[in-house]
């Protein structure tokens, strides 16, 4: 099977580079897709300093979704690698503990739980809104009708939704010395704050507040 990442990225200047330098030549990566979500910094011109990666540029800012959705047409791999734009330590050893179990088949998805996920998910071991993902991508076959309504922060949880119906083996793994940054450390405190609150609007218009608690629960169970 081969292997796409894709790498949703709005204004992260700073930290792309050291992402794509972990990412790119990885023995199990066999394509790389960067989807640039209409930055205004220098997003990408740093992206084009690495010319094995293929950059996807779009006209303007439509939110994580929207640039997954393009990444994911764009694909040619079997199996998808998702990985936020923003990570502070990712190394290549990372993404082989997150790729492999989905490639040896001991489970139908991976989902990366950092060191400063949340303490409520560290302690029940499980980022159910974890960016970084493994997933074989007929995981996705028929759902971008659907995809294409989700709100900007919908996909994670959406496609969290799929996992339960299908009752996917899910492997958690962690991801020791990786860190995402918060909003508030990269935006400041009250517009991190704002961008915090209408994440979690999107979160609760793909899937509503109960439903996200009935996702946490079944996907608890369904951890190999």
């Amino acid at each position: 099977m081969t292997l796409t990442c894709i790498i949703p990225a709005y204004n992260e200047e700073a930290r792309i580079g050291a992402v794509l330098t972990a990412v790119l030549n990885h023995p199990l990566i066999d394509e790389v897709i960067v989807v640039d979500d209409g930055s205004a910094d220098g997003t990408t011109r740093v992206i084009s300093a690495f010319p094995q990666a293929r950059l996807i540029t779009l006209p303007r800012n439509g939110g994580k979704t929207a640039a997954v959705i393009r990444g994911l047409a764009a694909a040619t791999g079997d199996m998808i690698l998702l990985v936020d734009a923003d990570l502070v330590g990712l190394a290549a050893h990372h993404l082989t503990t997150l790729i492999t179990p989905v490639r040896d088949n001991r489970a139908d998805i991976a989902i990366s739980l950092r060191d400063n996920a949340p303490f409520p998910w560290r302690w029940i071991g499980l980022d159910y809104i974890s960016g970084e993902r493994v997933l074989r991508k007929s995981l996705l076959a028929g759902q971008t009708e659907a995809l294409q309504r989700l709100p900007k922060f919908g996909f994670e949880v959406f496609l969290n939704s799929i996992v339960v119906a299908k009752q996917s083996r899910i492997a958690v793994v962690k991801w020791p010395g990786v860190i995402s940054p918060l909003k508030s450390a990269k935006y400041g405190v009250w517009t991190g704050i704002k961008a915090d609150l209408n994440m979690m609007r999107d979160l609760c218009g793909a899937v509503p507040p109960f439903g996200l608690l009935r996702q946490i629960i079944a996907m608890r169970k369904l951890r190999i």
